[in-house]
């Protein structure tokens, strides 16, 4: 047992032997078990090599013949990896410091010796500018190459000696500092260098073809050694200046602005890709605005003043956006663009206003004006908001210029698109419309004129039934009750609730009158309307028919039966009939007025009367029978003949019935010469004839307007008017108000808190009556 337990522990060691290099192997002699991997050992060299006697000297012969090669590009004597590894030992015995100068003396002679080949005289006058150029690149070209290789074969002393050392630079670097400190710093050289290099790009810039590969070599060169902005772009930044300027002020008086714009941006085009190029990353923004100064900031007024107009006028959407670009990269050039912008606006936007015979297209003139201006913000400025900001404060300017026409205008805008008959546009394209009207509407101080305006407009589309959609209707309605409140709006909503109030109570006279015993031959229908809502019209008492008048009654008793404690007025100013004639071409049916329909039916009775006898059988105001009469004499559809002829109608003027009449049409509509707006609100059918000289008259339609209350109201000086009066009531109750909290306030305070509250523009002048009034 004993033995055998001898022989496990015997494979427990091993022998170590040693090579000549002092490295140790580890053989194992005996093992427990086969195929045991072996172990190797390194130790160090117990004493330090020596090198050769002669070693260091050989060596740096070896490598300065090496260096020598290279520099004259001829081939080298021995292995690359042998001079490396002769780099290696000797750096690896501290012979670093020794070699790195050595290195530095050969290639600092070998540069010295390259300057003689650019101070030559003879040189210096026989080459041009690219010649020099092409031979200096040439120069540095093959110094960076030769600094490549050189530092290939000194690497491991680039790595370890001087990177060990900071303030020692790199063979790299130390090449470019010898090459910059013997060569480029040379004054003739650098100048004859700077100079190649500014005349190339001026040729470029002028339209030839140069190098620029050449350029890029060159311009890399000064910024790798450190001079490029010293020695070039102080001088090239003032050569561009120089040119720009000079290129600014001749174009400017050649060129229109378009071309101007398009050549600034052709300019900046070029000048970006040298930068990309050649020059240098540094260069960028000085260049760019040196040239963006010169072509763009000292010619902003000059160029707003000479083409802005133009690209406005001309809607040149391409050229307004590129001189937003432009002036958007210059210092104060958006606002001094914003400035002239805004001017234009009122300028244009004032000459569409303030100009009378322009009233006719003026709200559809402002509409295309707002759209185009829109457009222009949008696409072309980009939507900048100060520009949108500018835009809608020079419309609310220019719009206020003349007070109170454009409000009137507008409301009479929307009358024409809202009224039947209107085919222009889908109900779509009609709320399109009425969106931009809003858009304009809000630019209006005087917004009581336009609701005047618009309130008798909308009175006479509900009562004589020319309204083109009741839905139409209702969302402009809406539209102004959302911009202006609902206090605004009350009373237009009130008109709305009488019309359809009025239809109820129609369904219920209906009922009454079958119910009568001597049911009558006329269909009747009226509307009920509330003074306070709607306009009021001058009454006029005019003789009508028994029947008429009898009708009249009944309906009176029927109301006032179910509403006691009103009153009502009638009044048939705007009354319409349809009169079926007979003349020598056949029958007719005339579609007249009611002031018209009782001149007519006169011919029933008799074949000639003189203007007195017809205003005293129809009680018809003697300025409206004349404007009457001259619709039926003196018109278009001459139903009547007047004697003596004329256009006028004077006293003394006789009238016959015009047998001989001609129309191509069935229907004819003879419109009423009207001098004020009044509106129709009761209507009557009646069914009888008048048979007279031959010709029958079967009225059919008769309207009439029932009223609680009736004022006078003109055309549009009577409105504008009662819009004025209504204003100083306003001013009247505000003073009341405001001294009221106030007790105490000074004449300028209390003016500056009128205007406050007031809705509408007010001048001093009209304030001080008031002030007199009640101080």
């Amino acid at each position: 047992m004993a033995e055998d337990t001898r022989q496990d522990k015997r494979a427990s060691f091993s022998i170590t032997e040693h090579s000549a290099n002092g490295m140790a192997r580890t053989s194992a002699v005996a093992s427990g078990k086969t195929g045991t991997s072996k172990k190797l050992v390194i130790k160090n060299f117990k004493d330090r090599p020596k090198l050769a006697e002669n070693y260091t000297e050989d060596t740096w012969l070896k490598l300065r013949d090496a260096v020598g090669a290279i520099q004259n590009s001829t081939s080298i004597k021995y292995n690359l990896e042998e001079l490396y590894q002769a780099v290696e030992n000797l750096c690896s015995y501290k012979v670093s410091p020794t070699l790195y100068k050595q290195l530095r003396q050969v290639c600092e002679d070998h540069v010295q010796a390259q300057i003689h080949q650019f101070r030559e005289y003879p040189f210096l006058c026989s080459l041009d500018n690219l010649s020099f150029l092409k031979r200096m690149n040439r120069c540095w070209q093959d110094h960076c190459r030769q600094t490549i290789m050189i530092r290939s074969i000194f690497l491991f002393l680039d790595r370890t000696y001087v990177l060990q050392n900071s303030l020692l630079p790199s063979i790299w670097d130390t090449g470019l500092e010898l090459f910059r400190t013997h060569i480029v710093s040379d004054s003739a050289v650098q100048k004859r260098t700077v100079e190649g290099i500014l005349e190339q790009i001026e040729l470029e810039r002028n339209g030839e073809t140069v190098d620029r590969s050449l350029l890029r070599s060159l311009l890399g060169m000064l910024s790798d050694l450190q001079v490029y902005k010293d020695s070039f772009e102080e001088r090239f930044l003032t050569e561009t200046n120089r040119l720009y300027a000079a290129e600014g002020q001749r174009l400017m008086q050649e060129r229109d602005v378009p071309e101007y714009l398009h050549h600034v941006a052709r300019r900046l085009e070029e000048e970006n890709d040298r930068i990309v190029s050649y020059l240098d990353q540094s260069t960028q923004k000085p260049l760019i605005s040196c040239v963006e100064k010169q072509l763009l900031g000292e010619h902003m007024t000059a160029i707003l003043q000479k083409g802005l107009s133009t690209l406005l006028d001309e809607n040149r959407v391409t050229e307004l956006t590129l001189l937003y670009q432009l002036f958007s990269k210059v210092k104060g050039g958006l606002p001094t663009l914003l400035q002239f912008w805004r001017d234009y606006i009122k300028s244009f936007g004032g000459e569409i206003v303030c100009t009378p015979e322009k009233d006719k297209d003026m709200v559809q003139d402002l509409l295309d004006f707002k759209d185009k201006m829109d457009n222009v913000a949008q696409s072309c400025f980009a939507r900048n908001e100060s520009f949108i900001n500018a835009m809608k404060e020079a419309f609310e300017t220019f719009i206020n210029k003349r007070p109170n026409k454009p409000a009137e205008l507008i409301a009479k805008y929307v009358d024409s698109k809202l009224r039947a008959g209107n085919k222009e546009a889908t109900e779509e394209e009609l709320e399109r419309i009425l969106d931009k009207i809003m858009i304009i509407f809000r630019f209006i101080h005087g917004k009581d004129v336009f609701e005047a305006f618009y309130k008798k407009d909308l009175a006479k589309r509900l009562l004589v039934g020319k309204s083109a959609s009741v839905d139409a209707e209702k969302s402009m309605l809406s539209k102004l009750k959302h911009e202006c409140g609902a206090a605004f709006t009350s009373k237009l909503e009130g008109m709305f609730k009488d019309m359809e109030l009025s239809k109820d109570i129609m369904i219920q006279f209906k009922q009454y009158i079958q119910n009568q015993s001597e049911p009558s031959n006329i269909e009747l229908t009226v509307n009920i309307l509330t003074m306070g809502y709607w306009p009021s019209y001058t009454p006029m008492e005019v003789h009508l028919p028994t029947e008429m008048v009898k009708l009249q009654e009944v309906f009176k008793l029927f109301y006032l039966g179910k509403h006691s404690g009103r009153k009502l007025q009638w009044q048939p100013t705007l009354g319409h009939a349809v009169l079926k004639a007979e003349f020598k071409e056949g029958k007719k049916e005339l579609q007249v007025s009611l002031f018209q329909t009782l001149v007519l039916l006169m011919f029933n009775e008799g074949e000639e009367f003189s203007m007195e006898e017809i205003r005293a059988a129809t009680g018809i105001e003697e300025g409206e029978l004349k404007r009457t009469l001259q619709s039926l004499a003196c018109g278009k559809a001459r139903v009547l003949n007047k004697n003596p002829r004329g256009k006028d109608v004077e006293d003394g003027d006789r009238f016959n019935f015009n047998n001989d009449f001609k129309h191509k049409l069935f229907r004819i509509k003879i419109n009423q010469i009207q001098m004020k707006e009044t509106v129709n609100i009761t209507s009557f059918w009646l069914f009888f004839s008048f048979t007279s000289c031959g010709w029958v008259f079967l009225f059919f339609f008769y309207s009439s307007l029932a009223y609680l209350f009736s004022l006078q109201v003109e055309e549009q000086v009577s409105t504008t008017e009662r819009v004025f009066q209504d204003r100083q009531y306003q001013i009247d109750a505000a003073v009341v108000r405001i001294m009221k909290m106030r007790k105490t306030l000074s004449h300028n305070l209390l003016v500056s808190e009128l205007y406050n509250q007031l809705k509408f523009p007010v001048k001093v002048i009209k304030i001080k009556p008031v002030f007199m009034g009640f101080f």
